[in-house]
């Protein structure tokens, strides 16, 4: 998810979570952007299914990924991993003696060896906590949404929004004035009640060693993204209102024309404005210019050479423990994002393998292709909205005291049934991401065939420390794999990596055509 192409982390993640203190995803971070834009993460601290944000803001540009899914083409070797997946028994607990040491530095680390790294496995300590730790998560996304839609039907049934409404026109008599008082109030109003659940979100990542951001830091990325997510909300609901007054018929369409270059406009500038709001990011070159060779080579290898200063370093420790990396932005703003955590916590190679995933994203086209099929997406939303809306205002709106389609309090009714298309719309787009994830790691294994030695060991053996570090659930539950997972489920991935090998049976590989000399 448009999205920033994400992580590489497996995390189950909404899409419209990006990431950060918050955000997200992807979470990514805790902040707006990756509340907004699906698929990536920013921030890392939460999960990114964790993150809720802005209302309007998150609503209206994630509906415009909800598509992205039905267009994805299902690639054959799905059904490779399939068969890994079925052939693999649940992750075991190991015996003591089995014990891997999560986040031990690369000094201390044994270069992976064949054979070594064949399933997913955790010390009985780090299974308990990985359980628990998504199992709570799982059901705090219920939750979250449970609240966010309880939240705004209260407000229209209880004719809080009609007040907020009032308010709002007492204190100007410029309707264009008006949506200054009305819209921060109702988004306030309405991330306030969702703020107790991503509370105990980012105390859980505290227990569970996931976050090391401390209260006043996260309570200020909070209020950051209240800020930036009030500021992208108004221009919409200006706009939206706006050709709501001109066509009542045909506001959907026009408000799709006028939506789209600013969604490109909020994906273009995030790299370049809003994350460094909560991250500090440096070119990858200043610290690690051998990595950076690296990844040039790599780059050649794939025949699609990525400019040395698109790739960048991210300050993730000073907030997250958590591995990660990621591909943002379009056009001039594109990049790729490496978190320090990961380079701390892997090997040169395994570093190299993650990066490679991400290259998969950026060579791949998954961010222009997301967009694309999103745009139909939300135009498809719209229309249903614009149908359901009619029905609701005509069935309810007397009973919530509102005048009709123009009244600044429809608004909430229109939050109300974008979250109702979001919730449900979640496996769809989460369906096409984990599609995205597995060619992207299909294309990280044959980038670096050829550079890094016994590279699907590497491979398996990242996912490994992936899963020790970030306590990736080691059997989640099919629905909750189906409902919520952008990325297949880490045991899967690492099953498949250490199995996938088309040059031994004389195979061309899917994606990287050239080979490293």
């Amino acid at each position: 998810m448009v999205q920033q192409r994400e992580d590489f982390p497996m995390r189950p993640k909404l899409g419209i979570l990006k990431a950060s203190p918050g955000c997200a995803d992807r979470e990514l971070q805790p902040h707006v952007l990756g509340r907004i834009l699906p698929n990536r993460k920013p921030l890392g601290l939460e999960r990114k299914w964790m993150r809720k944000g802005c209302v309007f803001c998150v609503a209206m540009i994630w509906c415009g990924l909800i598509s992205s899914v039905a267009a994805a083409e299902r690639s054959p070797l799905m059904r490779v991993a399939a068969k890994a997946a079925d052939a693999q028994t649940a992750p075991q607990r190991p015996s003591p003696s089995q014990t891997p040491v999560p986040g031990l530095p690369k000094s201390e680390r044994v270069e992976p060896q064949r054979g070594k790294t064949e399933q997913y496995t955790l010390s009985e300590d780090r299974y308990e906590k990985a359980v628990s730790y998504s199992r709570a998560a799982y059901a705090l996304y219920f939750v979250s949404y449970f609240v966010s839609f309880a939240v705004l039907l209260l407000l229209l049934r209880l004719g809080v929004a009609a007040r907020f409404r009032d308010f709002a026109e007492r204190v100007t008599a410029r309707r264009w004035l008006q949506a200054f008082v009305f819209v921060p109030l109702l988004i306030l109003t309405s991330d306030i009640f969702d703020l107790p659940v991503r509370l105990y979100w980012h105390s859980l990542s505290l227990r569970y060693e996931q976050s090391v951001q401390r209260w006043g830091s996260w309570f200020w990325d909070w209020t950051k993204e209240e800020l930036l997510g009030t500021f992208f909300a108004l221009i919409l609901v200006l706009i939206l209102f706006a050709v709501m007054r001109r066509s009542p018929r045909r506001w959907w369409l026009y408000f799709w024309f006028a939506a789209l270059p600013i969604l490109l406009g909020i994906i273009f500038i995030g790299p370049l404005v809003i994350d460094p709001l909560f991250h500090k990011f440096e070119p990858l070159d200043k610290e690690h210019p051998q990595l950076v060779n690296a990844i040039q080579k790599l780059t050649w290898n794939a025949g699609v050479p990525i400019p040395r200063e698109r790739i960048f370093l991210m300050r993730a420790s000073e907030k997250s423990n958590e591995i990660n990396a990621y591909v943002t932005g379009l056009g001039a703003s594109k990049r790729v994002v490496v978190w320090d955590t990961t380079l701390q916590k892997t090997s040169n190679d395994e570093a190299l393998f993650i990066i490679g995933h991400e290259l998969g994203h950026y060579v791949l086209g998954h961010v222009w292709k997301a967009f694309l099929y999103g745009a139909v997406g939300l135009l498809g939303t719209l229309y249903l909205v614009f149908r359901g809306l009619h029905w609701a205002l005509g069935r309810w709106g007397r009973d919530w005291k509102l005048y009709g389609l123009e009244d600044w309090a429809s608004l909430a009714a229109f939050l109300l049934l974008l979250q109702v298309v979001m919730f449900f719309a979640s496996p769809v787009v989460n369906g096409v991401s984990r599609m995205q994830e597995h060619a992207a790691d299909v294309y990280g294994l044959e980038v670096i065939h050829g550079i890094v030695p016994n590279p699907e060991e590497v491979a398996a053996h990242a996912f490994q420390i992936l899963g020790e570090v970030d306590l990736a659930d080691p059997n989640p539950p099919a629905f909750i794999t189906f409902w919520l997972y952008s990325h297949p489920p880490l045991a899967e991935r690492l099953v498949f990596a250490h199995s996938y090998d088309p040059w031994s049976r004389g195979e061309s590989p899917k994606y990287v055509k050239t080979r490293a000399n």
